[in-house]
């Protein structure tokens, strides 16, 4: 299944939670695992707080700081910083489910990680059910 993503500025964190719960519970799984995967190189997924918004614009402050647009990259389309922070966070997340339900802590959100927008984009979700119940 794919979760599709328009994003609207050239850093962002979108939270995905809600719309990768939606294809889980819809599955019918029931016990298992659920893995995401952005196709992305100037991309990522994480999970993070998402109860307080200004956690998202502290992660980007911090990223652009370590990471800034501008130093000096050789790489000819200007997009090196997007690569590199995709590069950090990382391409996917492996989640258990339970009872149809993500199993995420109390104050744990998914984000999609946009680091070169805005663009259309998306996230690869696999759900692996589990066969044997321990």
């Amino acid at each position: 299944m794919i979760c599709t993503i328009q994003s609207k500025n050239k850093t962002q964190l979108i939270d995905i939670t809600s719309n990768i719960q939606d294809i889980v519970r819809s599955s019918g799984i029931g016990q298992g695992l659920c893995m995401l995967y952005v196709p992305h190189t100037t991309a990522a997924v994480t999970i993070n707080e998402s109860a307080d918004p200004s956690v998202k614009d502290d992660i980007l402050m911090i990223i652009d700081t370590i990471i800034p647009w501008k130093a000096g990259y050789r790489h000819l389309e200007g997009n090196s910083s997007a690569h590199i922070k995709s590069t950090l966070i990382g391409p996917s997340e492996l989640i258990a489910v339970e009872n149809d339900q993500l199993v995420l802590g109390t104050w744990q959100g998914i984000f999609f990680c946009e680091f070169d927008g805005p663009r259309n984009r998306k996230v690869h979700v696999h759900l692996i059910k589990e066969k044997f119940q321990v």
